[in-house]
């Protein structure tokens, strides 16, 4: 604990976010990256405690890191509209340190104000088109792919296996044909790192548009199809060896870091990759 203690500080903001940095003063001043961690469905902040704390260990003087705490628990129900909402007003008012409400104020419009029917993309706002259909495109005064084109590298990390919450596919955005052939790897740094594929991004003339069926599987095309217009580095995970493979949706992240410590070359690799 005391070891803990010389490495990183965390307290929590006045809307209960969990902030962490370096308990150095001189390497906390010369952070100069922010990591927006945000909990899925039902979430809460602390299921990234092991990563935001293991962030700032590996990379005292670079990163300072925020764990979003608008979004948990039955408020991740609201929608993904409403919950980009309350995480644009929330990343503003982080510190209050100049540098980074600077940039969040040049990114914030980017971002705009209930989860179920998005996705599984039945929601009808205003015979809108569904939400996330319009997110893979700039959809009127909202620049949602000019904001992801904005980042120098995007990541997708993915459970191939024993994920019963999100599936490959979907999480690694790939089709059906395109699902990697993997096998167990010997890496002793990432052990659980099966396969990492650099996807550059494709126009639209070299998308697949063949897709048949019902309007459901059109539209997963064309998300697919969309968020394919820019580059990804997908890194394809596996815990099937593991005795809590079951669990292998919070592994990832080691959610809990007794029982799910098994994830920690995942994040490890996660910091090993940040762009600095």
């Amino acid at each position: 604990m005391e070891e803990e203690k010389k490495v990183c500080a965390s307290e929590s903001a006045v809307d209960g976010s969990r902030d962490v940095w370096s308990s150095e003063p001189s390497l906390a001043s010369s952070a100069d990256h922010l990591v927006v961690m945000v909990n899925g469905i039902l979430g809460r902040e602390t299921d990234w405690k092991y990563a935001a704390e293991k962030f700032v260990r590996e990379l005292p003087d670079k990163v300072f890191v925020h764990c979003s705490e608008r979004n948990v628990s039955m408020l991740t129900l609201d929608g993904v509209d409403v919950m980009g909402g309350r995480l644009a007003e929330e990343v503003p008012f982080l510190l209050g340190v100049p540098a980074f409400e600077k940039v969040a104020s040049c990114v914030i419009h980017f971002i705009f104000r209930r989860t179920g029917r998005h996705l599984f993309l039945t929601d009808d706002d205003e015979g809108k088109p569904p939400l996330l259909k319009r997110m893979v495109q700039d959809y009127g005064d909202l620049y949602f792919m000019s904001a992801l084109r904005a980042f120098k590298r995007r990541f997708a990390y993915s459970n191939v296996d024993y994920d019963h919450i999100v599936g490959w596919r979907t999480s690694s955005i790939r089709r059906q044909s395109e699902l990697a052939n993997w096998k167990d790897t010997n890496n002793e740094k990432y052990p659980h790192v099966v396969y990492e594929e650099h996807c550059k991004a494709c126009s639209d003339a070299e998308q697949c548009d063949s897709t048949e069926g019902n309007s459901y599987d059109k539209i997963e095309e064309e998300l697919v199809t969309g968020l394919s217009r820019v580059s990804w580095e997908k890194v394809d995970v596996s815990f099937r060896n593991s005795k809590h493979r079951f669990s292998s949706h919070t592994i990832i992240q080691v959610k809990d870091q007794i029982t799910q410590i098994e994830g920690a070359d995942v994040i490890q690799h996660m910091i090993d990759h940040f762009l600095l």
